[in-house]
């Protein structure tokens, strides 16, 4: 039984590795000709009187396939592993990223009192002062390089999630403490912290890859953090695609709901350490926080 499948096991072989090492070369007609490993019986078998009567049917349809468009990334120049590694990114506007924050700020305005520490005011009031500052003195596009954007959108960034930690923290202990007795007010809630989640984690990632917005212009940029459809496929995307805030944005939401990556790999320990803790935060919103919301409805 096993020798009857060293003869498709090594065709299949044969083919698939061909065509990775050789991107648009049909290694039909090469595993036919030479066929290492494979039995006679299978090569007469290939070259049976309806598959050649068919010959011609099969080799327009390969050269079909191989003019076939791919997004101008063969006439490019563009190799695949840099593609993978990042080409320059395109310029893009910090405006959705900023509308983002906003409407965080706004999410934690609407939470229950008794899940914000101190004075409802001081966090949105403290986001809207930096965000002032970023909007008045800072550039407004990524190519513009601006140290002192980078410090401030960190210390913003870091502000929204800690205060969004400190949120979950407290309805989590109001839940064990059974201190809350509204279902409806605590599934708005959970939701208001769950998407606050997904902004930040999406600005995280934003601000992280490959050093930052502004890096990312630079073909000398540091090792990518993640690893995108678009780069990891040549022909999925065009080669000079390149990743924007909501595509970050994208990412912070499938990994907040899947509670793991889904087509975006994170690739070094920071991007998996933010994704891990997304994961967690995530996980414990919607599997504890829910369900106990849904328990205690009236």
């Amino acid at each position: 039984m096993l020798g009857g499948l060293v003869g498709p096991i090594g065709f299949v072989l044969t083919f698939t590795v061909a065509g990775l090492l050789r991107p648009g070369y049909s290694p039909i007609h090469q595993a036919i000709s030479d066929g290492p490993g494979i039995p006679t019986r299978w090569l007469k078998g290939l070259r049976s009187r309806s598959m050649a009567a068919k010959s011609s049917n099969a080799d327009s349809a390969i050269d079909n396939l191989v003019d076939s468009p791919d997004g101008g990334f063969h006439t490019s120049g563009v190799r695949p592993e840099a593609l993978a590694w990042g080409v320059p990114s395109a310029d893009r506007s910090y405006w959705p990223a900023r509308a983002a924050i906003v409407v965080a700020a706004l999410l934690y305005l609407f939470l229950p009192n008794q899940l914000i520490p101190g004075p409802r005011w001081v966090v949105p009031a403290l986001e809207a002062v930096i965000l002032l500052v970023l909007t008045t003195f800072t550039p407004h596009r990524t190519k513009q390089a601006s140290p002192p954007r980078r410090v401030l959108v960190v210390a913003l960034i870091a502000l929204v999630t800690v205060a969004n930690l400190f949120n979950l923290g407290l309805l989590v202990h109001a839940l064990l403490q059974g201190g809350v007795q509204n279902g409806r007010a605590l599934i708005l809630a959970s939701v208001g912290i769950w998407l606050t989640n997904v902004i930040v984690f999406g600005l995280w990632y934003f601000e992280l890859d490959r050093g930052g917005p502004n890096r990312r212009h630079d073909p000398g940029h540091r090792e990518p953090d993640f690893l995108f459809p678009q780069m990891a496929t040549p022909g999925a995307g065009t080669p000079t695609w390149s990743p924007s805030f909501l595509d970050y944005l994208y990412v912070s939401f499938t990994n907040a709901t899947a509670f793991s990556p889904t087509d975006t790999m994170p690739m070094t320990i920071v991007a998996k350490a933010l994704m891990g803790l997304q994961s967690a935060a995530s996980l414990l919103t919607v599997a504890l926080v829910a369900a106990r919301a849904v328990n205690i409805l009236t």
